[in-house]
């Protein structure tokens, strides 16, 4: 995922967890802790990231395939992030190590938003198309969830609408609001999002800023400090409101089931079109990926291999789940691009499954000619690390999960360009996406 979402997502979970915890005895105590748990559950959120900094230790592209979302992006290395954060936060932050060293409400605090951060992270990243591999070095293998675009504004909506909302002056909340509600405006002016799914954003988004403003906070019985209770009990405490913090909680899983039911759905339709006609051709993967706050629109890549051929197809295309409600010529087309566009216009209003689904591209490459370079180049062995769906065309290789076959993109890599520099080091031992093509599995 992006950082904004990383972000946006921290700081709600980190008020989430604030406001479940029991308030502190004196009111600036708490505005401390406050204060902290955001800021340490929003870092959290985006400390794995800091692998970025790794990728000038290859050559671009394989730097940055291989060094991001890499060592950082792992289970165990989250137990020593966040060892790392929590030890910053108590040595550079006088205001935070007080909290911390006064309250055990703040300790326990402090290690839930750390480890949710983390966790958070991981987890998101694993939703999309591009993969982690969160269980190294006990598993090399990569995961991909492909069920949610990499930039989505459903979460946006669903932690930052209760975050602004809690703003106490009238101007700089209605001002967030606004912003909040523009965001994804914009991106339906521009072609990202359908109307649709705006008005959903927004109607999502209006309700939780009302619940997270109106839903009473719970009762708070007693106040810690002994003797002390009743006098500080005097004290003038906002309300600790956390509704719709936890609706927004609540809605970004359920959209998440939705997707994974919808990608679901999507393969049985993909996997029967591939395979009608097509005996000696056996699928390898399907790589999705999901439109944002759109659980109708995909593009896919599918890996085919043809071993009596001795070769392997890669066919991009995209596809409507619901083509009675939204054919697949009018999903937004500046995702997949303007080839998407053409692909979709000339497929629609023929028939059903015309209107479902419409092909991009289709090519196949030779199965020895993989192997050969997988085994003989090590520029492209170490790429391969990487590849889902890996298209050799002449001396260029790219991933067509990210543009069609003989564009550029931030994957591709020229083969011949590379040939004559060293060999990479060190390269990660991630494992090869593409093993079945290899013949390694």
């Amino acid at each position: 995922m992006d950082n904004l979402t990383h972000s946006v997502v921290g700081l709600g979970v980190g008020a989430l967890i604030d406001r479940s915890l029991p308030p502190e005895p004196d009111l600036a105590g708490e505005r401390r802790r406050t204060r902290m748990l955001l800021a340490v559950c929003c870092l959290a959120s985006n400390f794995p990231d800091l692998d970025l900094v790794l990728t000038p230790l290859l050559d671009a592209p394989l730097g940055y395939l291989l060094h991001h979302r890499g060592h950082t992006h792992t289970v165990l290395a989250a137990i020593g992030e966040a060892a790392l954060l929590l030890g910053l936060v108590w040595l550079l932050w006088p205001a935070a190590r007080r909290v911390l060293r006064d309250s055990r409400h703040a300790r326990r605090g402090a290690l839930l938003a750390a480890g949710a951060g983390l966790l958070l992270h991981l987890c998101m990243d694993g939703l999309n198309v591009y993969g982690v591999h969160p269980f190294w070095p006990f598993d090399p293998n990569w995961y991909y969830g492909d069920l949610v675009f990499i930039v989505e504004p459903v979460f946006w909506i669903a932690f930052g609408m209760p975050l602004a909302a809690m703003v106490k002056n009238a101007w700089p909340r209605r001002l967030l609001l606004a912003a909040m509600a523009l965001v994804p405006l914009g991106f339906t002016l521009g072609g990202f999002l359908q109307w649709g799914s705006l008005l959903g954003l927004l109607a999502l988004g209006l309700a939780l800023a009302w619940i997270q403003r109106h839903v009473a906070a719970p009762t708070v019985d007693h106040l810690p400090g002994g003797a002390a209770d009743a006098e500080r009990a005097t004290v003038h405490r906002p309300p600790r409101r956390r509704a719709g913090l936890a609706a927004g909680l609540a809605a970004s899983l359920a959209f998440v089931a939705i997707q994974a039911a919808a990608m679901h759905e999507a393969r049985g339709v993909i996997a029967a079109q591939v395979q009608r006609g097509n005996a000696s051709e056996q699928l390898r993967d399907i790589a999705l990926s999901a439109y944002p706050a759109n659980p109708l629109c995909w593009s896919f890549v599918t890996v085919g291999e043809d071993a009596a051929g001795g070769s392997y197809r890669l066919r991009r295309g995209l596809l409507s789940i619901a083509p009675g409600v939204t054919p697949v010529s009018a999903c937004p087309a500046r995702i997949a691009g303007k080839a998407a566009s053409q692909a979709a216009d000339g497929a629609a209003g023929t028939d059903t499954v015309a209107s479902a689904l419409a092909w991009q591209s289709d090519e196949r490459h030779s199965l020895a000619t993989l192997r050969t370079l997988a085994r003989q180049d090590c520029h492209v062995g170490a790429w391969l690390r990487f590849a889902r769906a890996p298209s050799l065309d002449g001396d260029l290789a790219t991933d067509v999960r990210w543009g069609p076959p003989g564009s550029r993109n931030f994957s591709t890599m020229d083969v011949a360009a590379m040939a004559h520099t060293p060999c990479p080091h060190p390269v990660p031992g991630w494992g090869m996406p593409r093993a079945d093509l290899l013949g390694q599995r």
